[in-house]
């Protein structure tokens, strides 16, 4: 706290869950464990869908991304929160600050658009099975996921630049583990309802539109499964479509819990726990509920471990 009163210090003081010291410990542990089982499973979704040419599908494409991105995600904010967690220093610097919040705003930016993408794949594939590929072809594929990225990075730029450019007054004590958005509107010094505004409206777009665009998509797919006679079937796809559905509503109800509501309304303790939730625990999610309970994966990994085996042996 010594250099946070220093006025040379041009950073900010990340608080993180210092005001539950007994929990640090346990959480510390907590959160490694799980960022080494999100990054081995995305990392092994990622390097299965480009060795294997069973996997070079649309639907592996979108996912071999969504796994990236959670890779990122997750690089940009937990060694940080792990740093934050166990060691005295608690300092970020303000270029370290902005860099966090631009790069997890971009990433949440992309995984809404990329997930209502997703959904669109599963209903060209449920219910146009006979046209899929051709409406799923390789370009629209490369132009959806360049969408996504653009979409997701052009609105960091521009939620980014209108965050850390207002006043602060001094204050550099951000109640959080990580630089986000609603965290730096309550440390200015100036009336920010226009930005709270502005950051009602972008949610909205970026959180509500894909959302409905994504349960509309899984509307159709539903009404397409009830139609199969055979009951295995049945329950089959609504297993794999139950269990992509838990993922969208974890990921967007959190998101929607701490960005559709006043940054003012917040309770700090709740709002860390939904961030850290977003955070680490839904890109360990992604791989075990929409790729390794797959046929597909399972068989890649033992093919992959077949030609280790078999090139080792000879």
């Amino acid at each position: 706290m010594e250099r946070a009163n220093n006025s040379t210090f041009s950073g900010f003081i990340l608080l993180g869950f210092s005001n539950q010291p007994q929990l640090e410990t346990a959480l510390f542990v907590l959160t490694l464990i799980i960022y080494f089982l999100s990054f081995l499973g995305n990392g092994t979704i990622i390097f299965l869908s480009l060795v294997d040419s069973h996997l070079h599908t649309p639907m592996y494409f979108f996912l071999s991304n969504l796994s990236f991105m959670d890779l990122c995600l997750t690089t940009c904010t937990v060694p940080q929160s792990l740093a934050n967690i166990k060691g005295k220093d608690k300092s970020i610097t303000y270029g370290g600050c902005v860099t966090q919040l631009f790069i997890a705003l971009g990433l949440g930016g992309v995984e809404c658009v990329l997930l209502s993408e997703m959904a669109y794949d599963r209903y060209a594939a449920v219910c146009r099975p006979l046209h899929y590929m051709v409406i799923m072809h390789p370009q629209l594929c490369l132009q959806l996921v360049a969408t996504a990225w653009l979409t997701g990075f052009g609105n960091s730029i521009v939620q980014t630049a209108l965050t850390m450019t207002l006043p602060l007054c001094g204050k550099n004590q951000v109640d959080h583990f990580f630089c986000e958005v609603p965290v730096m509107l309550k440390l200015t010094c100036t009336n920010t309802s226009i930005n709270e505004a502005e950051l009602f409206a972008v949610s909205v777009l970026f959180l509500v539109v894909p959302l409905s665009l994504i349960l509309v998509s899984y509307g159709h797919i539903t009404h397409a499964v009830l139609k199969i006679k055979s009951a295995q079937g049945r329950y089959k796809a609504f297993g794999t479509c139950g269990s992509h559905l838990m993922v969208v509503i974890i990921f967007f109800g959190t998101l929607i819990s701490m960005y559709l509501q006043p940054p003012s309304s917040y309770s700090q303790d709740v709002n860390k726990s939904i961030a850290l939730f977003y955070t680490l625990v839904t890109p360990l999610l992604n791989p075990l509920i929409y790729t390794l309970r797959n046929k597909e994966v399972k068989g890649a990994l033992r093919r992959l471990v077949r030609r280790t085996t078999d090139s080792r042996q000879s």
